[in-house]
């Protein structure tokens, strides 16, 4: 078995999260800016042109929040519109198999829950690295346990 990162360990897809969020910024700045330019455009019509750019910012923030973050106490996985933390007891595996879009955790209630923060998009090699670290820590902690 590998070493083990050490604790708390955040893992996130950050080439993924960084275009995201680069992206979002410069839409946002392009769309208002072309808003404030126009100078047929009365203030309402300003206003609903840096509102769709603030709701199209706020989807890709969105879509930047998963992350998994791997403590001593357990695991919090947090997607796009949900957060749960898990005992390290209640992880009975940790899967990504080829063609997953992320990593999904097997518990020890019969589900899988998705584990957004570690995707093989952009940075394959990292996901399968991060997979494989969190799996040892799972195995490490549930043998402690």
């Amino acid at each position: 078995m590998s070493e083990l990162p050490p604790l708390p360990v955040t893992f996130r897809p950050g080439r993924t999260r960084a275009v995201l969020l680069t992206v979002g910024v410069a839409v946002f700045a392009v769309i208002t800016t072309v808003a404030l330019l126009l100078e047929n455009l009365g203030p309402g019509e300003r206003a609903s042109f840096v509102f769709t750019a603030a709701l199209f910012l706020g989807v890709l923030v969105l879509l930047a929040r998963p992350k998994v973050v791997a403590e001593e106490s357990g695991v919090t996985v947090v997607n796009l519109a949900s957060r749960r933390t898990l005992e390290w007891a209640e992880i009975v595996q940790v899967n990504l198999r080829p063609g997953d879009p992320w990593v999904f955790l097997d518990l020890t209630d019969g589900t899988s829950l998705p584990a957004m923060g570690i995707q093989p998009g952009i940075a394959k090699e990292q996901a399968v690295r991060d997979a494989r670290a969190l799996r040892a820590l799972a195995e490490a902690r549930t043998t402690l346990t």
